[in-house]
């Protein structure tokens, strides 16, 4: 039951999520629904470390925190740059930026 609990909070997650980076056009909510997905992610992982008995999921999701947080630096300071440039969040105002 724990485990069926933890799978299907992990999906909703991932779903909020997925439809923040399909549907918003400012770039600071895209970059909250990555970080929703990567979460939902290591909830699944650690899921299925509990119901296997291994600690294997659980060092993955320490990595996959670390990615997170690297992520998290650069990204804020994309988002402090573009907008300094270009007095926008909005994505789609960033076309300039194309080849």
């Amino acid at each position: 039951m724990t485990a069926l609990l933890g799978l299907g909070l992990g999906l909703v997650l991932f779903a909020l999520g997925a439809g923040a980076v399909l549907l918003r056009r400012s770039a600071i909510l895209i970059f909250l629904g990555i970080e929703l997905m990567l979460n939902a992610a290591n909830l699944t992982f650690v899921t299925f470390s509990h119901v296997n008995g291994s600690v294997e999921g659980q060092v993955a999701v320490v990595f996959t925190i670390a990615v997170a947080a690297a992520e998290s630096g650069v990204g804020l300071a994309l988002f402090i740059l573009l907008f300094r440039k270009f007095k926008t969040q909005n994505v789609d105002d960033l076309r300039i930026l194309r080849w």
